[in-house]
């Protein structure tokens, strides 16, 4: 079984460029969601010398725990199960979902696990997202300074929940609260 467990932030500012490299424009389109449990997606990504990866990706709770247990301080915890597909079929299958979203990410040169970094676009911008891949769940992590909030476990964040509600339809008193710094 192949597990994926990740903490998730909320990035201010661009501190956070002096450790970015490789940057690949990604779509993401939702081919079933259901609430938390199952998501399927299909990802296209172009990598940084033009070439085109594409992928279908299942992802479910992990046996014994509950996706939505984790907050502030502890790792989301699911099954992944990510496949290549042919380019072309990725696009067939974009162009069949309606719930999608688009966004550059970067790698970056953090220490203490995989760290990513995404840059939304279209509907979803300017939100700015870092996340990092664990070994496992109590794994400390350093986190830095320009991650502003630790989103692990809110499912609105999440992709699949982007691209079914983008930030361009939340209203603007919840967009500001997310997107504004806080004065705690």
């Amino acid at each position: 079984m192949a597990l994926e467990i990740e903490r998730r932030f909320l990035v201010s500012g661009d501190h956070w460029r002096s450790h970015a490299h490789r940057a690949r424009a990604i779509r993401q389109g939702y081919l079933s969601t259901g609430n938390g449990d199952l998501t399927l997606r299909v990802r296209l990504a172009q990598a940084p010398d033009g070439a085109m990866e594409a992928f279908l990706t299942l992802k479910l709770p992990a046996v014994g725990t509950v996706a939505a247990s984790a907050s502030a301080g502890q790792a989301l915890t699911r099954q992944e199960y990510e496949y290549p597909i042919p380019a072309i079929d990725a696009e067939a299958l974009l162009e069949r979902s309606a719930q999608q979203v688009s966004k550059t990410r970067f790698s970056l040169d953090l220490p203490g696990g995989d760290w990513v970094l995404d840059v939304f676009e279209a509907a979803n911008a300017p939100l700015v997202v870092a996340e990092v891949e664990l070994e496992r769940a109590d794994q400390a992590v350093a986190i830095p300074a320009w991650c502003s909030r630790e989103i692990t476990g809110r499912r609105d964040l999440s992709n699949a929940a982007l691209a079914h509600r983008p930030l361009v339809a939340w209203p603007a008193a919840e967009r500001d609260s997310l997107l504004l710094p806080r004065s705690d």
